[in-house]
């Protein structure tokens, strides 16, 4: 699967950039049709405490699955997304197969 990490208004470092691959990546175990998955990062109010934010849309046939959510490290953001992700990954499965 590709991962396209974009930092909007900052640089993030490869140390992130690493982490959050290996998280969306980790998708794969829940659905291995997943085509790519585009990451945002974004500083929201940078004078407050729970302002990093993390925007994660991945692509899978027949649908897109999105997932937003804000704290105060993007790792944390990150974690809680993909959590959220992997829900809807098997909400979908769980969906698909009663249909089959």
């Amino acid at each position: 699967m590709q991962v396209k990490v974009q930092s909007i208004q900052f640089s993030a470092d490869q140390k992130l950039l690493n982490f959050i691959s290996q998280k969306v990546n980790k998708l794969n175990l829940f659905f291995g049709n997943i085509l790519v998955s585009e990451v945002f990062l974004k500083i929201i109010r940078a004078n407050s405490n729970n302002n990093k934010l993390v925007e994660i849309k991945i692509n899978i046939p027949g649908k897109e699955l999105f997932a937003r959510k804000k704290s105060k490290s993007f790792e944390e953001a990150t974690d809680e997304a993909v959590d959220a992700l992997r829900r809807q990954i098997n909400k979908h499965k769980g969906k698909n197969s009663i249909k089959n």
